[in-house]
């Protein structure tokens, strides 16, 4: 199950669901001597994104993807980087992996517009290719600003590159998958990359078990 069943109701998402699983990794909080930039509302994050030119994927894109959803979104969700149809309209997931975000989202009781999406790199790598360590370090102050004001109860990491970048380590999905790691203090979650699933679907029933441990977690 993740997609909601055509026609009809969804399955309650409780119904054999699994147990939140032991702690994994911490990441701990910022030392508040180092600072912190200093954009205040996700208004002014998205701003400086916009006027970006750290790294080299600033020269190849239409637009730039800062996110998008409710700001006081309880669970928000990072993926990789914006792909054609992204770079094209400036919002996050918005191609057909985006249609099944949507879908696990509302399979676990959510709408877009009461979510947080956003992505590692806020420019589109070409052909979509996995961003280099620059770039995701150019884009960091971006990504740590937003979750910083955005302070949700739980991260939703989508695939490994979110991952790497939030966990700072290099492991496989396999490693970290099944465990609360902390984020600043904030519970993460770690699952499959929508595309993924596109290409293997045999990862969706693994994906809808790590969805909903994020939403025990939201509920807890």
């Amino acid at each position: 199950m993740i997609e909601p069943a055509k026609g009809g109701k969804a399955k309650d998402w409780r119904v054999g669901a699994p147990p939140i699983p032991g702690p994994g990794l911490v990441i701990p909080p910022l030392d508040p001597a180092l600072g912190a930039p200093g954009w205040a509302t996700l208004e002014e994050v998205a701003a400086a994104v916009a006027g970006c030119t750290k790294c080299f994927l600033a020269q190849g894109r239409t637009n730039v993807v800062p996110g998008e959803g409710n700001p006081n979104a309880d669970l928000v969700l990072v993926g990789e980087g914006p792909g054609q149809t992204e770079d094209q309209t400036g919002r996050p997931f918005v191609g057909r992996a985006g249609e099944l975000l949507t879908g696990i989202l509302a399979a676990i009781g959510y709408s877009r517009d009461q979510v947080f999406i956003c992505n590692v790199v806020k420019c589109r790598p070409p052909q979509n290719r996995k961003p280099l360590p620059d770039e995701m370090s150019a884009c960091s102050p971006f990504l740590e600003a937003q979750l910083r004001i955005l302070r949700p109860k739980v991260i939703l990491a989508l695939g490994a590159t979110a991952a790497e970048a939030l966990l700072q380590v290099k492991r496989s999905l396999t490693d970290l998958r099944e465990k609360v790691h902390s984020y600043r203090g904030t519970p993460l979650v770690v699952t499959y990359h929508p595309a993924a699933l596109l290409r293997n679907p045999n990862w969706k029933k693994p994906t809808w078990d790590d969805v909903r441990i994020a939403r025990q977690l939201v509920d807890r």
